[in-house]
């Protein structure tokens, strides 16, 4: 895990993606946060860039494949796999079923939005604390 890596935020809402990067201009990271509106953009980026992501958080229901297609995507490629990146989902609709296909391909966190502004800053804090607090194998290359 590359803790000062960009964060990668799948999300094809305009106005969540405005919310989170306002909520992250405010945090006290100084990782980049990079946007796609759909999985297939961000599989392309994160197949192609030399940068390590820190974390993945990519909303679930999404047009072209949602979450769980681009979670075993991400998965079961060998050079995304070694990489050790993080993936949770941050989503406004979570069903059982979700939950337990996510966990099911091994995700590392399940997170629905909260409704209030403190409650989501308190969430994205919480979740990047978490993993900046973390320890990976990769820390050990």
């Amino acid at each position: 895990m590359f803790k000062d890596g960009p964060i990668v935020i799948i999300e094809d809402d305009v106005e969540d993606q405005e919310l989170i990067g306002e909520i992250f201009r405010n945090l006290s990271h100084d990782n980049e946060i990079v946007f796609f509106k759909d999985g297939n953009l961000a599989l392309e980026y994160l197949n192609q860039t030399d940068l390590r992501p820190f974390l993945i958080l990519s909303d679930v229901n999404m047009p072209r494949i949602n979450g769980l297609e681009l979670r075993s995507l991400v998965h079961t490629n060998e050079k995304l796999h070694i990489k050790c990146i993080p993936y949770l989902f941050f989503t406004t609709a979570a069903t059982k079923k979700s939950v337990s296909d996510a966990y099911a391909m091994a995700v590392q966190g399940f997170f629905e939005k909260p409704h209030s502004y403190t409650e989501l800053e308190r969430t994205l804090k919480l979740i990047v604390d978490y993993w900046k607090a973390c320890i990976a194998p990769n820390q050990y290359d």
